[in-house]
């Protein structure tokens, strides 16, 4: 492999930041990686391409790494698949299965994978100042990689032309390609078709609308049945930003509408009128509207969510970038530096009136049906009152992942929080909360351990969830350094990072203000 940084890479993981390592979330195993990159299932293999400095732990050279997995929860590394070389940065893309070969890049028996990503062009290569599209294609099931001579395949002489989503369309007109990028510095969706990958007609385009006072980057698009009704098919249209998003930095918004094989048209509850959007995301005006629109993850740190090409059983599955720009760089691990959240899979069900995600982490191989995982069980209760008074949980245990299933009655309690990673004087955790007054679900880290590295770190996220039948459903999924959280079947998600002090294990849930009632606690880990 050329390199394009003289650099060393570094090669062991300091003792002190190796707890952090997460035991079920994918980490490279000593460089930097940010966005998720070419996800595509092939012949019982689930690959996950990323953005990754192959020289480094800071965003730079940015090339594609690579790892696979049957699971989706256990990933093994690969040497990098498309690196970076003196003319061009391999920015983020995708990856089909060709199984039509209409590249021409395979055989009709012996499809060809083929990656669309953005070549980011360097001072120096005719293209240089700009962002293309172009081609690389692997006929040994995606382990080794060929870049396309006729690169770039596509141009709009653009500098902020990037993120290629490609999937196959069947419409009235017959079957092609589209893909799906952004012209990022003016919040628009652009869409194009081709035949063969190699030439590409412009559709239309999109945006802006909603969250659009920052770059938006990694669109995808994809149709989901609504509450399972093959008859009832609508389009979900996601759309990363940054900065902008509702709990501040980056974040993912999505739309739900109707493609046509021409054009998207969300749905008129997908869309948030522009007066209500004027202001700045960090104003109380601004950050009300924001709240208006549909988000992926209420949480900080879920970035760049795209889903996997050729699932099996038509799954959709996606997997987001576990951090955010505003710090990213600076998160105190050494030398590997990011993560992926944990895979989840998407439907569309009805709510209110309108069709909107839900989410649900894979927790267990995907084609064996099973919805929680076979794992260690802590902890397993029912029909527990609490009456401003606290219960101890099983403590965080190293080397796995903690998984938290509650329904909780709140009954005349005013709030009640678990307390995660927390200290034994009570001072010190992630504060996970429920106001009953306000119908707020609340994730504070400014206690939770190392925040100080960055000024922006220490912060309070806050999601609206109603009640279900008077309940609150929470999958809470603890790692060793983040907080998922799937409120109400996935409903409501929200994410953040958390770098906890070693010492700090407890955790307990309590309820103030009055009593509620524990209708199902589950506590089990996995590694």
């Amino acid at each position: 492999m050329s390199s394009c940084l003289d650099a060393a890479r570094p090669e062991t993981a300091p003792a002190e930041t190796s707890r952090f390592r997460p035991a079920i979330h994918f980490t490279a195993r000593d460089t930097w990686l940010n966005d998720p990159n070419g996800l595509v299932f092939y012949d019982g293999v689930y690959h996950l391409f990323f953005q990754n400095n192959p020289y480094g732990n800071v965003w730079g050279n940015m090339s594609w790494g690579h790892a696979t997995s049957r699971d989706l929860l256990h990933w093994t590394e690969h040497p990098v698949a498309i690196a970076c070389d003196e003319t061009e940065d391999i920015f983020s893309g995708s990856v089909v299965v060709d199984h039509g070969n209409t590249s021409g890049f395979g055989k009709a028996d012996a499809p060809a994978l083929v990656a669309i990503y953005t070549s980011a062009y360097k001072a120096g290569s005719e293209h240089s100042g700009t962002q293309a599209q172009s081609l690389a294609y692997s006929t040994d099931a995606g382990m080794t990689w060929q870049k396309y001579e006729g690169n770039p395949v596509l141009t709009r002489n653009s500098a902020n032309f990037r993120d290629p989503k490609v999937f196959r369309y069947q419409g009235d007109q017959g079957d092609c390609w589209v893909m799906v990028a952004v012209e990022a510095q003016h919040q628009k969706v652009v869409f194009y078709r081709s035949e063969d990958l190699k030439s590409w007609d412009l559709l239309s385009d999109f945006g802006p609308a909603n969250a659009d006072a920052g770059e938006w980057e990694c669109p995808d698009l994809f149709p989901l049945a609504v509450d399972g009704d093959p008859e009832n098919i609508r389009w979900v249209l996601i759309v990363n930003v940054n900065p902008g998003a509702v709990a501040g930095g980056s974040g993912g918004q999505y739309f739900v509408g109707n493609f046509d094989g021409v054009r998207f048209t969300p749905d008129p509850g997908s869309i948030v009128a522009p007066e209500g959007l004027a202001s700045l995301p960090d104003t109380d005006a601004g950050s009300a509207a924001l709240r208006q629109c549909l988000w992926l993850d209420w949480g900080r740190d879920c970035y760049a969510s795209v889903s996997f090409s050729n699932a099996p059983d038509d799954r959709r599955i996606i997997i987001g970038w576990m951090n955010n720009w505003d710090y990213a760089n600076e998160l105190p691990t050494s030398p590997w530096r990011s993560s992926m959240t944990l895979a989840r899979e998407v439907r569309l069900t009805t709510v209110n009136g309108s069709a909107r995600l839900v989410q649900q982490p894979v927790l267990a191989d995907p084609c064996a049906g099973e919805e929680l995982p076979t794992s260690k069980g802590q902890m397993n209760a029912d029909t527990l009152e609490l009456r401003n008074s606290a219960l101890r949980l099983p403590d965080a245990v190293p080397g796995s992942a903690q998984i938290i299933d509650a329904e909780i009655l709140p009954g005349s309690a005013e709030r009640f929080d678990f307390r995660l990673f927390g200290s034994s004087d009570g001072s010190r955790g992630t504060i996970l909360s429920y106001n009953t007054t306000s119908a707020q679900l609340v994730l504070d880290r400014r206690q939770s351990g190392n925040t100080c590295f960055h000024g922006k770190f220490a912060s309070v996220e806050s999601a609206p969830v109603d009640l279900e039948d008077g309940v609150l459903k929470l999958l809470i999924v603890v790692d060793h350094c983040s907080v998922e959280v799937f409120v109400q079947s996935g409903k409501v998600v929200l994410t953040d990072l958390v770098f906890p002090e070693t010492e700090n294990r407890e955790n307990w849930l309590s309820a103030e203000g009055g009593s509620a009632t524990i209708l199902k606690l589950a506590v089990s880990t996995l590694t």
